[in-house]
């Protein structure tokens, strides 16, 4: 009698789509697709275009990922992820460069995603390149929202990339993007800017978010020197915690690494 009720249990579960955990799957709206495997939802909060790929049995908690940039580069981290229940998630505000304004998109996306589909209230965030500037700006404004912060070869100072200011070679394009986005009258407000990451990790140390950066040594488009290795500086003199993952003689790409695990396991063990 109890295995039967055991199996009644198991099938009105998988019926009416909740976990062993007895939360029920959210429901999201949009088009649906198939992502290596998943279900893939695409629409819109705040006027923006927003993607989440959902687990195929969601995990006790609701946890997630979120991307800043370049969604779909590197994708093992994020499959195993998937296989974990976690969700997957994205915004694409591919222009702003981690402005006030992408800040504000982020806000409004973070709470359709907690309120309305009741995901986890701490998120792990994934900055890969450029993706460093909305993960960390977004962050630090909301410490309390994150569980932990994964860079890949973070943009960490727009002033190092797309500035040039440094060792770097910079993007004309992308540095003339910065003045417009984050409304600079000229070129000299840019410079005195003290808010990029590197200059605003206290909320983050208290906190207590743990980072994950890797990086290659010899990386001439985003120095590590000018952007990973300052924020490993600081952070551990504000008494944070960041683990370093260097590749000798790789430059900026290729991004990740051969073998994963060292970072699906930070994020599972902070995030989930």
């Amino acid at each position: 009698m109890q295995n039967l009720v055991f199996k009644i249990s198991i099938t009105l579960i998988c019926s009416f789509g909740v976990t062993l955990y007895g939360q029920e799957s959210p429901s999201f709206p949009g088009k649906k697709s198939n992502w290596n495997g998943f279900d893939k939802f695409d629409f819109e909060v705040d006027g923006k275009q927003v993607l989440v790929v959902a687990p195929k049995v969601v995990a006790k908690n609701r946890p997630w990922v979120w991307h800043g940039e370049f969604f779909g580069h590197k994708l093992a981290p994020d499959i195993a992820l998937l296989k974990k229940g976690f969700h997957i998630a994205y915004v694409r505000v591919p222009n702003m460069l981690g402005c006030p304004k992408a800040v504000a998109h982020w806000n409004d996306f973070y709470s359709e995603m907690t309120s309305k589909y009741h995901l986890s209230k701490k998120v792990a965030l994934v900055g890969l390149s450029r993706g460093g500037l909305y993960c960390y700006n977004w962050a630090a404004a909301n410490p309390e929202k994150v569980a932990c912060i994964y860079g890949d070869a973070p943009v960490c100072d727009f002033k190092s990339w797309p500035g040039g200011k440094g060792n770097g070679k910079g993007s004309k394009r992308d540095w003339d993007l910065v003045l417009k986005t984050y409304d600079f009258k000229d070129e000299a407000e840019a410079m005195a800017y003290d808010k990029n990451p590197i200059d605003n990790l206290a909320s983050l140390a208290k906190a207590k978010v743990p980072l994950l950066h890797v990086y290659g040594d010899a990386d001439k488009v985003v120095p590590w020197e000018e952007n990973t290795k300052v924020i490993a500086d600081r952070y551990k003199k504000l008494g944070g915690s960041i683990e370093l993952i260097g590749k000798k003689d790789i430059g900026h790409h290729p991004h990740g690494l051969k073998d994963s695990t060292p970072i699906v396991e930070f994020i599972f063990k902070h995030a989930s």
